[in-house]
């Protein structure tokens, strides 16, 4: 069964190996859970996953190859005799066990004792339904046994709680989604350079052990710069027209590069860079940086990170006079040139579906001058991207 489970996983592009396939089974030899589907999906995803991405990948991957493992089980359950359900228990219980069974009346009256407490509390729940006017979730068709459901609700009720893989609680955390200002951060995480600078602001516990025990027992504190992160960020953010309906994902990324980011310069264009940009969008027309004076001012060291869908008209980026904006005297693939002549590290995040780039010329003419580093603006896209900063 283990063996088309894991092939299921696969299909789903889970990227599980058979290394985590026999850490499962090797947990289910030793019964950390049993015959609990509950506790086998915590274990199974706890053994087979081992990024938080994949949660939603998992739970799909789940709920296709265990869907209908309740109806098969009353079908098992009807076709199995019960005299050797009954030999199968007894062979499970200890001498002292089927002492204290046979003490209680036997097999037989703990059966009976058990059934009639089950019916007993049918009987309170549905008296309970009625004088609630409650109808449940699942109407007039209850489950017809009384075990404890997947969910935590007893079967047997007609409200009934909802699988915990079916409910998807991770699915914003695939990493081919656009997700919020949290998951934005750790994925910019890669593109970190820590040094200690400043003030001896933090306490050195290492040199601090050190060198008291070198002075005999004597406390000697030892203080050390923070670590801070060294990498210099240029950010140009495309804005208006097409744009809007990028406005959410480009406000958490936004947010998320200024949490990160200590040495971080965000500017504003519309479609494409041209000789000015602007940091107020208020003041955009009265209050514009020539983009030489960027180009003069910010060392090649910085990386930069331009945020746009690309989508515009060709002529916008080739021509002189393209903006829609202003008269432009020169091309905006000039001066994209200039960056890219200056700046080593440099990317294009879209925030556009990868997979409709193909039919915007403007996207492949844009996507052609930034020398191909142009990423969705995703989880992975930004680890991409973030990948390509680093190196």
């Amino acid at each position: 069964m283990l063996i088309n489970f894991f092939l299921t996983l696969r299909k789903y592009k889970v990227p599980v190996t058979i290394r985590e396939l026999m850490d499962l089974i090797a947990a289910l030899q030793n019964r950390l859970v049993y015959a609990n589907i509950d506790d086998f999906y915590l274990l199974s995803r706890t053994c087979l996953v081992k990024d938080e991405k994949n949660y939603d990948k998992f739970d799909r991957a789940f709920s296709a190859y265990f869907k209908g493992l309740e109806d098969l089980h009353g079908l098992l359950e009807s076709m199995i005799p019960d005299e050797w359900l009954r030999r199968e228990f007894e062979k499970s219980l200890t001498p002292e066990e089927l002492a204290k069974i046979e003490s209680l009346g036997g097999l037989e009256k703990l059966i009976e004792a058990f059934q009639n407490a089950k019916e007993e509390e049918e009987r309170r729940q549905a008296e309970q339904d009625a004088k609630e006017g409650k109808e449940g979730e699942e109407g007039e068709n209850p489950d017809r046994d009384g075990r404890k459901g997947p969910g935590g609700l007893g079967k047997g009720k007609k409200k009934k709680a909802k699988k915990v893989w079916d409910q998807r609680q991770y699915k914003n955390l695939d990493d081919s989604v656009e997700l919020g200002t949290r998951n934005i951060k750790l994925a910019l995480r890669r593109l970190r350079k820590f040094a200690r600078t400043g003030l001896d602001e933090e306490l050195d516990m290492d040199n601090t052990i050190r060198s008291t025990a070198h002075n005999g027992g004597m406390l000697d504190i030892r203080m050390r710069p923070e670590r801070r992160n060294t990498v210099k960020v240029l950010l140009f953010l495309d804005i208006g027209g097409s744009m809007d309906a990028h406005v959410k994902i480009c406000e958490e990324l936004f947010s998320a590069t200024r949490t990160e980011f200590k040495h971080l310069e965000s500017f504003y264009f519309h479609n494409f860079i041209y000789e000015s940009v602007w940091k107020d969008n208020r003041r955009r027309m009265n209050e514009r940086l020539p983009t030489w004076e960027i180009l003069n001012k910010y060392a090649q060291d910085y990386k930069v990170v331009f945020v746009g869908d690309a989508t515009m008209a060709p002529y916008e980026i080739t021509h002189a006079g393209g903006s829609v904006e202003h008269w432009n005297e020169e091309p905006g693939a000039h001066w994209m040139e200039r960056f890219t002549e200056i700046y080593d590290k440099l990317v294009w995040i879209n925030p556009t579906p990868q997979e409709t780039w193909e039919y915007s010329s403007s996207v492949s003419m844009t996507k052609d001058l930034v020398g191909g580093q142009m990423y969705p603006l995703t989880i992975r896209g930004l680890e991409e991207g973030m990948n390509v900063l680093s190196k």
